[in-house]
């Protein structure tokens, strides 16, 4: 068996529509490209182990991650990350292996029941990937938006959604692979789809519907929840911003979402932006293969297979996105836990001066002075610490009549600390 020029430019049987041509010179039988050890393959089997075990080790620490937290106190966003993991890992376990396998036995060379089966499971764990993701960002948008239309059931029929649509979708997958033998080269076996569909259009009908399940509608999903959850974000600080009662608790758009909120949201809106980034290409090139399948044809499969690879890495890139915030989360907590110590510190100085000014002093009046002084002088190391919004000034002692009655400090919700409040028993005339 010797190559043969036939089909250069043909990388992946797939991309074909039928048997590709074999010469038979002289009793020796030349094959095309497609049916020998190529670049392609070579392509497949490097990039595919490193993905392999980049997204194992990820998403295995990420469910493991998850477990432990779920024992603590289940969160439906939570248990939605967990299904994500689970949708990757199949994708890795599955997907890859099974073309790490192939591209280095060229040949398919297992029964007929494993063709349909790898080839149900082969698309399987990306229609979970994108349909968990869906659900993700409908569960931000009533999270965020319908905060009081509450359903302990909402995010469980979501998932099992999810599910059933992922084997509704991959179904057809099994009746349109099949394994065939090539019609004159006896005993090369192939899983292929040639002779599948009843005419040309019915096979550029399900690329399109394949591609509008696993990436159109998730997108409009995605810009529909998001959109939707900024524009009210936009419009509810605006709000703020232009109530003058509230001036006083003027700021970002923090006072529309907790803190906690805010992380979940951006965490998840990195995901779906690298759910885009990673299959945007290649849909780009499928669309064009179905406009204009000549034009398509000219540029090397090696591009094609290179872009569903990239796709496939969607599957690495979002155990990356959820370590980056948990562990940007953890870094903020431990902050904020250093800063509260402090500020129980400091708490625990101003009550202790606030007792000593609250029992009656009959001595001379600078006693007083000094320690409303050294009150105030608290109040303002307290303000400094805290990085409030605006904080009242700390009241100086005044030279006759009574002595202030309180010194009081506005502080974030997050980082919320006592109020200090000076006061005395009895009217002492407070003399320098």
């Amino acid at each position: 068996m010797v190559e043969s020029p036939v089909n250069e430019v043909v990388m992946d049987h797939r991309v074909l529509n039928d048997w590709s041509n074999v010469n038979n010179t002289n009793g020796t039988m030349h094959w095309s490209k497609d049916m020998v050890f190529n670049d392609g393959h070579r392509l497949s089997i490097t990039v595919y182990s490193i993905l392999f075990v980049i997204s194992t080790i990820g998403n295995s620490t990420v469910l493991y991650m998850l477990t432990k937290r779920r024992l603590r106190g289940p969160l439906r966003i939570d248990i939605m990350l967990m299904h994500l993991a689970i949708a990757d890992l199949m994708v890795t376990f599955l997907l890859m292996p099974l073309e790490i396998v192939w591209a280095w036995t060229v040949q398919w060379r297992s029964t007929d029941l494993m063709c349909r089966l790898m080839s149900f499971f082969r698309v399987f764990g990306l229609y979970l990937s994108s349909f968990v993701m869906v659900c993700i960002s409908l569960d931000r948008y009533y999270a965020i938006l319908k905060p009081l239309q509450r359903s302990y059931n909402r995010g469980r029929i979501m998932l099992v959604c999810a599910w059933l649509g992922s084997v509704i979708c991959s179904i057809p997958q099994a009746f349109l692979f099949h394994v065939e033998e090539h019609p004159m080269v006896k005993g090369y076996l192939q899983c292929v789809t040639f002779h599948s569909f009843v005419s040309e259009f019915h096979n550029w009908l399900y690329q399109i519907a394949t591609m509008c399940a696993m990436y159109a509608f998730p997108l409009i999903v995605f810009i529909y929840c998001y959109g939707a959850i900024y524009l009210e974000i936009y419009r509810k600080s605006q709000r703020v911003l232009k109530d003058v009662v509230a001036e006083r608790f003027r700021r970002s758009n923090d006072d529309v979402l907790s803190r906690a909120k805010k992380r979940t949201l951006k965490m998840t809106i990195s995901i779906v932006i690298v759910f885009i980034i990673c299959w945007t290409p290649y849909y780009i090139i499928c669309m064009w293969y179905s406009l204009d399948k000549s034009s398509v044809d000219k540029v090397n499969s090696l591009v094609r297979k290179g872009l569903f690879i990239f796709a496939c890495a969607n599957s690495c890139m979002n155990p990356l996105v959820y370590g980056l915030y948990n562990i940007r989360g953890r870094m903020n907590n431990n902050n904020n836990v250093s800063v509260n110590n402090r500020h129980t510190s400091l708490s625990h100085r101003l009550d202790s001066s606030n007792q000593l000014l609250q029992k009656p002093l009959n001595g001379n009046g600078n006693v007083m002075a000094a320690a409303v002084a050294a009150t105030t002088k608290l109040a303002h190391v307290v303000r400094l610490k805290t990085n409030g919004a605006a904080a009242a000034d700390a009241q100086s002692a005044p030279q006759s009549g009574t002595a202030p009655h309180a010194s009081e400090l506005d502080h974030d919700d997050d980082d919320s600390i006592s109020v200090v409040t000076v006061k005395c028993q009895e009217p002492i005339s407070c003399q320098k």
